[in-house]
């Protein structure tokens, strides 16, 4: 065990802008072989050190041990969170990664620490395991907090709700067990994170498994059914406290962005789509003096006109593409909103700097629906921006295009050729013509970042 805290763990959102740019980035790939050809999921390592002769490139990989868990949302087992006044674990490390499998309900406990380019597989937590303990299954966000790590989870093992968050130790890994003391209403689930300063846990609607692992149905969408509901709980006590109400055609309530400043009381969340309208939109959550939590839309993202015959059977009979909004990130220092447009092949730039009043600041277009717009170094792609991930001096922003597999099919019936580009957001906005990471039979899901990104590390201390 260190004698000092994790050098990769940062007391405030200024400390972690000003450390060294990361050289590696952490992908899960979902594997994309039918009947004979079916191969395990695996975690890539990803070259992103411009000064490197295999810059863009895959340098190291782990296969995992089973074929079909869906490997999708997925996170460190430390970060600067560990630095809290009144943690009682200040002298974990940034060593392994979580990564959870959506389809299998296994966490995988991956060692990067020794030969970060050459990931080790240490311990898997079974899906019964999970169960037996915390009632749990489908786990999708991992977030370490200083006392222990959070992990939210879409249902029970039977693919119903309620949906929730869960604990694991920070020693062992093993699941504690369910977080919730007080559920309240609360049935569905996605998203976990918290405005740690303020004592203060949201978590964010999706649907149950039953309602999302064959795709969209159409008639759970078309009748608003899917979540639409912010949750506000007492983080310190484990009780549900608030639930707000988006309105139910704001439908599938997904990541959640809290400000990174823990003197801060306000965060955005992303709506994939408007029943109304096809829409996408970026809400607002911010105390209010009582402590309670109120909400606003700060932005609305339109669709765009499309000829049926270049749609897919799901969305012929409207005409238009939706932005699908899947999901968002926000630069360490708050002040910079970025967003994806998965159906529209869009990443818009906001400038945040007043969160009540977002200005759009820049927009690139890769991939789409419809437009297939290119990358200098492919040529026209298909998929759209999914998964965006942001250096923490946020001069680097990472996409890859894959949501999930069924849904992935909906939309994009023709396959997704799996691909990871970077953005330089350094004056220019602008796609890295050098920097185009194909995936062979694979798609690329989610990206950690060496040493913590924008998603991964909350802050107790004020910048």
């Amino acid at each position: 065990m260190p004698l000092k805290p994790d050098p990769t763990f940062y007391p405030s959102p200024a400390s972690a802008a000003e450390a060294p740019a990361e050289k590696l980035a952490y992908v899960v790939t979902l594997n994309t072989g039918t009947n004979g050809d079916q191969r395990p999921d695996a975690l890539a390592v990803i070259d992103v050190d411009p000064g490197s002769s295999s810059y863009g490139t895959a340098i190291g990989r782990l296969d995992m041990p089973n074929v079909g868990d869906e490997l999708h949302h997925f996170g460190w087992n430390a970060c600067s969170s560990a630095l809290c006044p009144w943690a009682p674990h200040p002298h974990v490390e940034r060593r392994y990664l979580l990564v959870p499998g959506l389809r299998s309900s296994r966490i995988h406990v991956i060692d990067v620490k020794d030969d970060p380019v050459n990931p080790k597989l240490t311990k898997v937590i079974e899906p019964e395991e999970l169960h037996h303990r915390t009632g749990y299954s489908r786990p999708h966000t991992v977030h370490c907090g200083p006392d222990g790590l959070y992990v939210s989870a879409l249902g029970n093992p039977s693919g119903d709700g309620p949906g929730g968050v869960l604990l694991l130790d920070h020693d062992d890994f093993s699941p504690r067990g369910r977080w919730e003391i007080e559920r309240g209403p609360q049935h569905l689930a996605y998203d976990v994170w918290w405005n740690i300063g303020y004592d203060t846990l949201l978590t964010s609607e999706w649907g149950t498994p039953n309602m999302v692992e064959g795709g969209i149905q159409p008639e759970l969408l078309l009748s608003n059914q899917y979540g639409h509901h912010l949750h506000v709980w007492d983080l310190r006590r484990r009780r549900h406290k608030q639930a707000i109400d988006l309105g139910p055609e704001h439908q599938m309530v997904l990541e959640l962005r809290p400000a990174h400043d823990p003197s801060r009381p306000y965060g955005f969340v992303g709506v994939v789509v408007s029943t109304a309208d096809l829409s996408a939109s970026v809400w607002l959550w911010r105390r209010q003096d009582d402590g309670s939590v109120a909400v606003e839309k700060v932005i609305t993202i339109p669709p765009e006109p499309a000829e049926p015959d270049q749609l897919p059977d799901a969305l012929k009979p409207f005409s238009a593409v939706p932005p699908l909004v899947t999901d968002i990130a926000l630069s360490i220092d708050d002040q910079e909103l970025f967003v994806s447009c998965w159906g529209t092949g869009e990443l818009k730039r906001y400038d945040v700097s007043d969160p009540g009043s977002p200005k759009e600041t820049g927009s690139v277009r890769i991939g789409g629906i419809v437009g297939r717009a290119p990358h200098p170094a492919s040529g026209p792609v298909n998929g759209g921006p999914q998964m965006v991930e942001l250096s923490r001096d946020g001069k680097r922003v990472y996409l890859t295009n894959s949501l999930y597999a069924a849904w992935d099919a909906q939309f994009y019936p023709e396959g997704i050729d799996g691909w990871m580009v970077k953005l330089d957001n350094n004056g220019a906005f602008e796609l890295d013509p050098k920097f185009f990471v194909e995936f062979d039979g694979e798609r690329p899901h989610q990206i950690r970042l060496e040493g913590g990104d924008a998603s991964s590390d909350s802050y107790c201390f004020p910048s």
